[in-house]
């Protein structure tokens, strides 16, 4: 699958800022920190009950990277986890080294600008934009209603 790239500024805040800051006396290490946001990653993949076994996160705050390994039951499991990685603030890439049990084909992946609607992204890579259905479903459960998309997320197209 490889390395994906996402846009650091964009995506969910689960880690860092002033909050972060404030809750402790003294600045805390670099290793410190990377642990933290592994940890709140990990919290985060494990909402949306994917199925996963033996779920490992590690996080590079010097370069923006996740790496995530263990076992997904299904190709799009495994792209759900580089997506909850990479919608996260903060994360500019995401190497994915988790295995597949039933593996199936690829996702594309489509990278949301503004005026981006589901409809829109439908339209585009599959001709019809009553097919939006089909892109929000895949997305689920990240994507909690179709009108709530935002630029610089990455969202999995599956093929039809």
């Amino acid at each position: 699958m490889g390395l994906f790239s996402f846009i650091k500024e964009a995506g969910e805040k689960l880690f860092g800022g002033k909050e972060a800051q404030a809750a402790t006396p003294a600045a805390p290490s670099a290793e410190a920190l990377n642990a933290q946001a592994a940890n709140a990653i990990t919290t985060y993949i494990q909402a949306q009950n994917l199925g996963l076994e033996n779920l490992q996160v590690s996080f590079d705050g010097s370069q923006g990277q996740v790496t995530v390994n263990g076992a997904a039951p299904t190709q799009a499991a495994k792209e759900k986890v580089t997506l909850c990685c990479g919608n996260v603030a903060s994360v500019q890439s995401v190497e994915n080294l988790m295995t597949v049990t039933n593996p199936e084909p690829e996702a594309q992946y489509h990278d949301v600008v503004r005026g981006d609607t589901l409809s829109a992204i439908a339209k585009k890579y599959y001709g019809n934009a009553n097919k939006y259905p089909v892109i929000f479903e895949a997305n689920r459960p990240m994507l909690t209603h179709p009108d709530k998309i935002y630029p610089g997320q990455k969202l999995r197209i599956p093929a039809l």
